[in-house]
């Protein structure tokens, strides 16, 4: 047992509700606070004098904070592709010298570039440089993080893939996705249709035999998967015991339409989603997923979050960390970004890349600081928690515990 503190404000992100717009008056906030962590969970929090009390009848170990700091929960990332290999700087600056994203896949660059060398990268590489990319998301708060597949696009390339992810050596907790319905690549020798079945037929049970991950994705638009085979994908999948998510909405609608018809645990882009689509994702409880790292990326404009939060959706923010489309990897500075232009308010971009995300992931024991949950913490060095997002990414976390350990940073 041990008890870290004292903190200028605890910003536990509890008893906030998980969907539609919120105040930041209704966030339950902690002056001059202490947690007390015992087995990986937190077994108190409040007044920093009286938990000193009882964490030095108990013997405890105090780890004392200097200064102001204010603490928060640990980040959740619920979209990343952080595995893969090579770099997309070209179609990078194409895309700056005015190609789409669309002509430059259409050219051999896009998704299958990656998915070349990918291919090319052993599992050792793979997993190196997952965990590299996660250590770093580590080092900016983020204790959560989910991570896909998708540039494998053969069985046994995506298997590789999924044993990386779960193979590679972070103290971050990483969720794997099966992404491998993210194109359907060059080389297969079949239809769209075709491909989506091998993949039920022969990936799918694999995944689930060696419990490389509970989740599948799909990418849902004109250069992707339309939505009659998705929906058929979708329904496969959960046959054999998969959550479902769904890449929607980003260049072309249905996407965010099945992910609700389909009870989706996520509908993530939603750049161009119509009213009739923001409506039925607030009616359901499908969580919207905005990212505004493509947003950014491709130089497009962002999710209508606030849209979905007076509709009454739940949503998350996500940094989709690719090589293509999202290079920036920056979770708060994305999440502070879109704050600004589509005009949420400071709790609510922080529920967004809290407790929210963890909705969006199926996960009950993070995201909030309360007692029972993991002690995913992160704390920053100031005493108003407004400051990390006016900082907009600046300002970086001082300290960062996973499962109650300080990690070094």
């Amino acid at each position: 047992m041990k008890l870290i503190g004292p903190f200028a404000q605890i910003i536990t992100m509890d008893k906030l509700p998980l969907k539609g717009s919120i105040n930041d008056n209704m966030l339950h906030i902690i002056y001059d606070g202490g947690i007390i962590i015992d087995n990986e969970k937190i077994e108190a929090l409040g007044s920093y004098d009286e938990l000193y009390t009882q964490a030095k009848n108990n013997k405890a170990i105090i780890e004392h904070i200097e200064g102001q700091q204010i603490v928060l929960p640990g980040f959740i990332d619920a979209h990343t592709h952080i595995c893969w290999a090579g770099s997309r700087i070209n179609d990078y600056a194409q895309r700056l010298e005015g190609k789409t994203y669309v002509e430059i896949a259409k050219q051999g660059g896009g998704i299958w570039s990656t998915v070349h060398s990918t291919r090319e990268a052993d599992l050792i590489t793979l997993e190196e440089i997952t965990a590299r990319h996660a250590n770093q998301m580590l080092r900016d708060g983020i204790t959560t993080i989910e991570v896909k597949s998708g540039y494998g696009l053969t069985v046994n390339d995506e298997l590789k893939m999924l044993r990386a992810i779960n193979n590679a050596k972070t103290k971050a907790q990483l969720i794997p996705t099966c992404l491998a319905a993210h194109i359907c690549p060059k080389d297969f020798n079949g239809s769209a249709n075709e491909y989506l079945n091998m993949l039920v037929e022969k990936l799918l049970p694999q995944v689930k035999t060696e419990k490389l991950a509970k989740r599948i994705d799909i990418f849902v638009d004109d250069a992707a998967f339309g939505i009659d085979e998705a929906r058929t994908y979708l329904q496969k999948a959960r046959g054999l015991g998969f959550d479902l998510l769904v890449h929607g909405d980003q260049f072309s609608t249905g996407g965010g339409k099945l992910a609700v018809e389909n009870e989706a645990l996520s509908a993530d882009h939603l750049e161009v989603s119509d009213e009739e689509t923001i409506q039925d994702l607030a009616r359901s409880n499908t969580v919207a997923v905005a990212l505004p790292g493509a947003s950014i990326g491709l130089g497009l404009p962002f999710a209508p979050a606030r849209k979905l939060l007076n509709a009454g959706a739940c949503v998350a923010i996500a940094s989709d960390w690719n090589p293509g489309s999202a290079p920036m990897g920056h979770l708060l500075a994305q999440a502070s970004i879109i704050g600004a232009y589509e005009k949420l308010n400071i709790a609510e971009t922080l529920a967004a890349i809290t407790a929210r995300a963890a909705m969006a992931l199926k996960l009950n024991h993070c995201g909030i600081l309360k007692i029972g949950y993991t002690a995913d913490i992160a704390a920053f060095s100031t005493n108003d928690y407004r400051e990390i997002i006016y900082r907009q990414g600046k300002l970086s976390p001082s300290a960062v515990w996973k499962r109650g350990i300080r990690i070094e940073i």
